[in-house]
């Protein structure tokens, strides 16, 4: 079974979080979101908007193609 868009964009903010050794917790401070909100962001269980998107390439200070680089 081959994987959605959510769960390479979710996989994707996973890496580049931890590239740069910042938490889930942490990252969900920055993004104004629940913690759980992100957990199910970045295993890809929710379809997210734009501006969430936008939100987290703010926090992470990354371009919005990042995400997309799978």
């Amino acid at each position: 079974m081959s994987e959605t868009i959510q769960q390479k964009v979710g996989k994707r903010i996973v890496e580049i979080r931890t590239q740069k050794y910042i938490s889930q917790q942490e990252l969900a401070s920055k993004c104004n979101f629940e913690k759980s909100n992100m957990s199910r962001l970045e295993k890809g269980n929710v379809n997210a908007t734009l501006s969430t998107l936008e939100k987290v390439c703010d926090a992470l200070q990354i371009e919005y193609i990042e995400l997309f680089k799978f």
